[in-house]
């Protein structure tokens, strides 16, 4: 079965970083392409970044230049690396295994102004 787990959300203030990760498991993870994802109150999910199998990324234009995604196919472990942070940035962030729609539990971020 496989299993997403996020970790390294948090309160951080605008300006300051975080880093969160995502650990899998179950899975051939160095294969498929993992994104991330968030939700703010009152919102849909949005999509925020993601990697390929072959290591090529994407962004969305709200976050291109301050975040940063990466994996560790060894660990088995998706990362993104938030720099910069708004408090716009404020959401649930998920992580997905995109072949078979796989997703965490979430990790809060909440960015103070």
């Amino acid at each position: 079965q496989v299993q997403l787990v996020e970790s390294g959300g948090g309160l951080v203030q605008s300006g300051g970083s975080l880093r969160l990760s995502c650990a899998v498991s179950g899975s051939i993870f160095r294969l498929y392409a993992m994104g991330w994802y968030r939700q703010a109150p009152g919102k849909e999910r949005e999509f925020v970044a993601r990697i390929r199998s072959t290591g090529s990324k994407n962004y969305a234009d709200s976050v291109k230049g301050r975040f940063i995604i990466s994996r560790d196919n060894d660990k088995n472990t998706v990362y993104l690396q938030m720099n910069s942070l708004k408090p716009e940035a404020t959401a649930v962030y998920y992580c997905t295994q995109e072949y078979g729609d796989y997703w965490g539990q979430g990790t809060q971020v909440t960015v103070s102004s």
